[in-house]
C-alpha cells in the first residue's frame, strides 16, 4: 500500500476534498488510506471492474435478477457496483463537507432525454442515501438536474469541460435548492464537473489543426485556467454548488488547485504520479494562470467558448467537441459492453 504524502496533505491541511476515480476495490482501498472520502464512477470505471476483477463482485451480482437485457441490464450492474462502494464510503457520510458519496451515471446514450434522465435518477437513488446522481451538462441534462436538485437529491453534472457548463450547473442547482426548501425538502450535495485534462486534450488537436500559436505548455493549462475562472466566479456568485475537476492528465491538475474548496476526482494514475511531490507543500488555487499563456490559448476560438463566461449557450453544450467525444467514450466502452456482460 502506498504512503502518499502529498494526498494526506491535501486531505487533511486544507479545504480540498479529495475523491478516488476508479470503481477497483483494490484501489478505492488505497485511496482511502490516503485520505479519499469519496468515490467517482462511470459506466466506463463500472465496465472496466467488472471486465478485470470479476471475482470482486461474485456476491454483489448474484443479487442481480437474471434475464435482464439492455438498459435495464446495465441499470442493475451499476446499481450493485455503486450500492456497495457507497456502503465502504458510508463510514464517512455526514462527518464533514462532500464526504462519504458515490456516484452513479445516467444512461449516455441518451444525453437529450431530459425525463428518461429524471427516471432513471429516481431509481438510482434509492440504492442509497449517499449516491449522487451523475448527469450530462447539456441543456437536456441541466434540466434534469435542476429537477433532481429539487427533489432533494445529489447531483453532480459531468461531461462538462467549459466555464459555460459548470455556471449553468450552479445556477440550476440555486434554482432547485429553492425550490426544494419551498417544499420543505432538504437539499442534497450539488456538484458541477470540469474535466480539465479532456480539454486539453480536445484543444491539443484543434491546435494541431489550426495552426495556432499556442504551445504544448499553454494546452496543458488550458483545462486549470478554466476551472479557476469558474471557481472565481462561483465565489462571486456566492454558489452552494461545488466545483469537481475531473479527467485530469498530470499531477499539476491537483497541485495548482490544492486549497481549493473543491471536490478532486484523482485516478490512481494521477494518485502515483502524486507520490512524486516531496515539498514544501502549498496551496495554489489563488495564483493565476499566466496572462501570456491565456492570450495565446485565446487565439483559438474553441478555447474563448471554454473559458468565457458567455462562451456558449445551453444550445450548444451538446455540439462541444469535447463533449460528443466523451459521451461516445461512456457509450461504446462502457454503457454497451455492459449491456452484453454475463453475469
Amino acid at each position: 500500500m502506498s504512503d502518499n504524502k502529498y494526498l494526506k496533505w491535501l486531505a487533511e491541511n486544507t479545504q480540498s476534498v479529495y475523491w478516488h476515480d476508479s470503481a477497483i476495490l483494490s484501489e478505492l482501498e488505497d485511496a482511502m488510506a490516503n485520505g479519499a472520502t469519496g468515490v467517482t464512477t462511470n459506466p466506463f470505471l463500472v465496465n472496466g471492474t467488472l471486465a478485470a476483477r470479476p471475482q470482486d463482485w461474485a456476491e454483489q451480482l448474484a443479487g442481480v435478477q437474471k434475464g435482464l437485457k439492455g438498459d435495464e441490464k446495465v441499470e442493475a450492474l451499476i446499481g450493485a457496483v455503486t450500492k456497495h462502494i457507497a456502503e465502504i464510503v458510508g463510514k464517512y457520510h455526514g462527518q464533514d463537507f462532500g464526504e462519504g458519496y458515490c456516484c452513479a451515471q445516467v444512461n449516455p446514450n441518451k444525453p437529450g432525454d431530459t425525463q428518461g434522465m429524471i427516471d432513471l435518477a429516481k431509481r438510482y437513488s434509492k440504492i442509497a442515501e449517499n449516491i449522487v446522481i451523475k448527469l450530462p451538462a447539456t441543456r437536456a441534462g441541466m434540466e434534469a438536474y435542476e429537477e433532481c436538485a429539487a427533489l432533494g437529491m445529489n447531483v453532480a453534472a459531468t461531461v462538462s469541460f467549459t466555464v459555460p457548463q459548470t455556471l449553468a450547473t450552479g445556477a440550476a442547482f440555486e434554482r432547485g435548492v429553492k425550490r426544494a426548501r419551498e417544499n420543505g425538502i432538504k437539499p442534497g450535495l450539488g456538484i458541477a464537473v470540469l474535466m480539465v485534462g479532456r480539454l486539453d486534450d480536445y484543444l491539443r488537436d484543434v491546435e494541431q489543426d489550426t495552426h495556432a500559436k499556442a504551445t504544448e505548455q499553454d494546452i496543458i493549462q488550458s483545462g486549470t485556467a478554466a476551472i479557476k475562472r469558474a471557481y472565481s466566479i462561483f465565489n462571486e456568485r456566492n454558489y452552494d454548488c461545488v466545483l469537481m475537476p475531473a479527467g485530469c492528465r498530470g499531477g499539476y491538475h491537483i497541485t495548482d488547485l490544492a486549497g481549493a474548496r473543491m471536490i478532486m476526482s484523482i485516478a490512481p494514475k494521477i494518485a502515483e504520479l502524486l507520490l512524486n511531490e516531496t515539498g514544501p507543500f502549498e496551496e495554489r488555487i489563488d495564483i493565476p494562470v499566466d496572462s501570456a499563456t491565456i492570450d495565446r490559448l485565446m487565439s483559438m476560438p474553441e478555447f474563448r467558448k471554454a473559458y468565457e463566461p458567455n462562451g456558449m449557450g445551453p444550445d450548444e453544450f451538446i455540439t462541444y467537441g469535447s463533449t460528443n467525444r466523451t459521451l461516445t467514450q461512456f457509450c461504446i466502452a462502457g454503457w454497451d459492453p455492459l449491456a452484453a456482460y454475463n453475469y
